[in-house]
Parts: C-alpha cells; sequence; structure tokens
C-alpha cells in the first residue's frame, strides 16, 4: 500500500488515472469527501453550521467555489472545516482500505492531496489517531513546477492568478514535498513521459507488494 500526493495543477489524477489503469486499487480521497458532503448527509449540515447557509447552493448542494475562497484566505476558516472533515474522511478511507486489503489487487494507492500536510501535523502532536494516510509505507509525489501549477489552474478552472497562488499558497510547497518522498512521478513534461515513469514504479512497486504477502 503506497499514498499517492502532489499539489494543486501538478497532475495527481492524471497519474492516479495510469496506476489504476494498470490494474491497480485507487482510493480517492476527494472523491469520499464529495460523497460525504453530498446534499443532506451530516458533514454538510455541519459544515452549513460552520460557516453559514450561504455556502449552499438553492438546491441544498455545497458551494464549494464560495467555501474555497472563505477557506484558501483564511488560516483559521481552513482548519475549522479540516476538524470537521478530516476525521470522518479518515474512517471512511480506512474502512475501504480494509475492503482493498482483502481482494487480490496488485497494489492498493491511497489518494490524498494533503497527505504530507496530515503527517507534519501528525509529527507535531496535533494528531492522536491513526490515518490511513499513516499507514501507507511509501509516498509517491507528482511534481510540476510551480510556474506549471499556476498556469494549469487557471486554464482548469477560470480562476485569476491570485487565486491560484493563494490555493497553493495553502498547501506544503512542491518541492518540500518532493523532499519528503519516496517517489517522484515528473509530471512536467508529456503524457507519455509520464506514463512511463508510472508504468515503471508500479511494476516495481506491484513487485515488492507481492514478495511481503
Amino acid at each position: 500500500m503506497v499514498g499517492l500526493t502532489g499539489g494543486i495543477g501538478t497532475g495527481k489524477s492524471t497519474v492516479a488515472g495510469m496506476f489504476e489503469k494498470r490494474g491497480a486499487v485507487v482510493l480517492d480521497a476527494d472523491a469520499i469527501v464529495h460523497q460525504l458532503q453530498a446534499a443532506g448527509m451530516p458533514m454538510l449540515v455541519e459544515i452549513a453550521r460552520a460557516f453559514g447557509k450561504e455556502i449552499l447552493q438553492p438546491n441544498g448542494s455545497l458551494d464549494r467555489e464560495r467555501l474555497g475562497q472563505r477557506v484558501f484566505a483564511d488560516p483559521a476558516a481552513r482548519a475549522e472545516l479540516n476538524r470537521i472533515v478530516h476525521p470522518e474522511v479518515g474512517r471512511e478511507m480506512l474502512r475501504r482500505l480494509q475492503e482493498a486489503q482483502r481482494g487480490n489487487a496488485p497494489l492498493v494507492v491511497l489518494d490524498i492531496p494533503l497527505l504530507l500536510e496530515g503527517r507534519t501535523a501528525a509529527a507535531g502532536g496535533k494528531r492522536r489517531a491513526a490515518s490511513a494516510s499513516e499507514l501507507t509505507r511509501e509516498v509517491i509525489v507528482v511534481y510540476a513546477p510551480r510556474s506549471a501549477q499556476i498556469e494549469r489552474q487557471m486554464a482548469r478552472d477560470g480562476i485569476t492568478r491570485d487565486h491560484a497562488e493563494e490555493r497553493i499558497a495553502a498547501q506544503l510547497p512542491i518541492d518540500r514535498k518532493r523532499e519528503m518522498a519516496d517517489h517522484v512521478i515528473d509530471n512536467s513534461g508529456t503524457l507519455e513521459e509520464t506514463e512511463a515513469q508510472v508504468r515503471a514504479l508500479f511494476e516495481r512497486l506491484a513487485a515488492l507488494e507481492a514478495e511481503g504477502r
């Protein structure tokens, strides 16, 4: 079992899809968050209680853009959102991880955007319970230079450069994440170059996983 992370705009989702294509089971923390924050879910009720009903769409779903503008610009608001979201997402990911481990997948990949931020907080004594991210044996970081992170966000999400830089500032710098990684996928080149790196790493990690069974 390995952790997969990166930074906004580095192409982590693209790399996760490449691992999945090769047969890995990918547990996507963002997808779990979206499911737990669906209209009427307890987590969304608590978020609306903390941030006000203005972060809801008319149909009762979460206005992610509005909430994002609040939390990326305000560290205290971001900490409050993390307090609401992270424990429940961690429990659900652990449950799905246990299911995946009962299968015969050649590799289980935990796709967690803030994996290294969570480990840093744990090292500082801010967390007490082990999370799925802390159970990963090795960490893969998907890397792209900061300039690419900014340009990709602007093109993908239609946001301003200042907003893109705010989002990046809310995470550990990508160069620091690269230093903390066990493996790095450099996604600054072509898709073919990225896929070649994923293929080689998948084969190596799947072989190690098979040896450990």
